[in-house]
């Protein structure tokens, strides 16, 4: 055989400049920004043997922090009330640093809203529950979000499209 078999790739060099042309993304850090537990009614709320109302919101946010780095920040607040007071309310900020290298900026926002959440949020889940467990109630665990899922459908209420409706699969 006289041609060299090269993956493949033949007549093309991937690195023919010396530079990775690939995209890249992934997780560089994680950590607890913000974290809130407040328990106004203790002790007296610990007699209360209604079960309480949860209520959980969620909020996303993301930032560049640098040319290839971005912070996504997964807001949690659990408010938990039982018999028109307050049990509880967990307030957490949970971000990650996430690089992003030859990404077309189309993609950019779908993943930083869409599956930087996904990835932070069992870390995020547990957090909450922990918090909640030490603040002497029994441990919240929360049911796992679509988070792609949410992105696609607040970017439709804002007419917003995106190629193939394909976000952050990664």
């Amino acid at each position: 055989m006289d041609e060299q078999d090269n993956g493949g790739m033949q007549g093309q060099d991937p690195f023919a400049n010396g530079a990775d042309q690939a995209p890249a993304a992934g997780l560089i850090s994680q950590y607890v920004k913000d974290l809130s537990f407040e328990n106004p009614n203790a002790p007296a709320i610990y007699q209360n043997e209604t079960a309480p109302e949860i209520n959980v919101q969620f909020d996303i946010g993301a930032s560049q922090i640098g040319e290839e780095v971005h912070e996504v920040v997964l807001k949690i607040e659990v408010r938990a009330t039982s018999n028109g007071q307050t049990a509880f309310i967990t307030e957490l900020s949970y971000a990650g640093l996430f690089g992003l290298r030859n990404i077309p900026a189309e993609h950019i926002q779908p993943f930083l809203l869409g599956e930087g959440p996904r990835l932070l949020f069992p870390f995020a889940r547990r957090v909450v529950s922990d918090a909640i467990r030490d603040g002497g109630f029994p441990p919240l665990v929360l049911e796992p979000i679509d988070f792609n899922a949410l992105f696609l459908q607040q970017a439709q209420q804002q007419g917003i499209q995106f190629g193939d409706g394909q976000v952050g699969h990664a």
